[in-house]
């Protein structure tokens, strides 16, 4: 694995103990380093690896991290460090496709006090935070709000409201978004393109802590939310010149199964005409549970064909984690 720990922002671009209005030291010390390792023959090893390596946050008293899911899903060992040197085994106890998160409960004391929740709605675009990973105030970048708003990433993936920031921390997954309260805003999912000022930045994407309050019990106890799951296609679709692309396919996944092929156009789902990369997801949860076959039209090399996929729940392709 990559080794994070030697490098730094210029000093300029931390965040200063002086001018903060919490403690930030004590909130940067809730920051781990999260260390994954998953078997080979896991479904998302071919597109995440076998080793990942990224940040998480302690959520409560008794350890709970916080992190983005993607860092420990079908992860069989986990450990995680953290700024006062400490390494502890952690088990991967709960991962939420709907928002991305995922939860780790740590198999020993890490002795980091927990970072308080606070909830995207007190933050306004324009407003200064704080992007931390793991690593103290040399990892910790000083930050601005510059979006809010819906992000669909190309995975069968919608939120209704993202957080965006800039400049760009190298280091994003499982980052933690602090306000000017410093308490947890959000966690860090993806880097990304943005326009600000008529010119284009890179930036941090962010999923907003606010979605966590309501599954947070659900996944402490079933290790997902307590909702139906959504039908699952495989399908990685993008938008091109006003159309929405079918660009790859998960290898053996009901949408190949089903002779989707890569560059095929989606025209309707279910006979509603799709209207961008999110009407489409959208639009085939609506059909109804994981399991239900999706109506969709797609146009190939001029040619319109209708299809039904069977879809799936995407969790049961994942390994599921040993209990401890």
């Amino acid at each position: 694995m990559a080794d994070l720990s030697n490098w730094a922002f210029p000093p300029e671009m931390q965040p200063s103990v002086d001018q903060a209005r919490f403690d930030l030291e004590a909130a940067l010390d809730s920051m781990v380093l999260l260390r994954a390792e998953v078997p080979e023959d896991a479904f998302t090893a071919g597109i995440l690896g076998t080793e990942r390596i990224g940040n998480g946050v302690v959520i409560r008293d008794d350890g709970l991290v916080l992190t983005v899911g993607y860092l420990i899903t079908e992860a069989t060992t986990i450990w995680l460090n953290t700024n006062s040197g400490k390494a502890v085994a952690a088990h991967p106890l709960a991962y939420d496709q709907a928002t991305g998160f995922g939860l780790v409960q740590p198999l020993g004391t890490l002795g980091a006090k927990a970072l308080a929740r606070g909830t995207a709605a007190s933050c306004r675009v324009g407003d200064e935070v704080v992007v931390a990973g793991h690593g103290g105030r040399q990892h910790a970048l000083k930050a601005k709000l510059i979006a809010k708003r819906e992000f669909a990433g190309y995975w069968e993936y919608v939120l209704d409201e993202a957080l965006f920031t800039a400049p760009a921390h190298p280091h994003w997954s499982g980052a933690a978004l602090i306000g000017a309260d410093g308490r947890l805003l959000g966690i860090g999912s993806l880097m990304v393109q943005e326009e600000l000022s008529g010119r284009a930045v890179q930036g941090n994407m962010m999923v907003p802590i606010d979605l966590l309050e309501p599954i947070l019990n659900d996944m402490l106890s079933l290790g997902r939310a307590k909702r139906p799951a959504r039908p699952w296609l495989g399908i990685y679709a993008t938008e091109v010149k006003g159309h929405v692309v079918v660009s790859g396919l998960a290898g053996g996944g009901p949408a190949e199964r089903a002779g989707v092929q890569a560059g095929d156009l989606v025209i309707e789902v279910a006979g509603g005409r799709v209207g961008g990369l999110a009407d489409l997801f959208r639009k085939i949860w609506s059909v109804g549970e994981a399991g239900v076959e999706i109506p969709m039209t797609l146009v190939r090399e001029g040619s319109v064909s209708r299809i039904r996929i069977p879809s799936t729940d995407r969790q049961a392709l994942l390994k599921k984690p040993s209990l401890h």
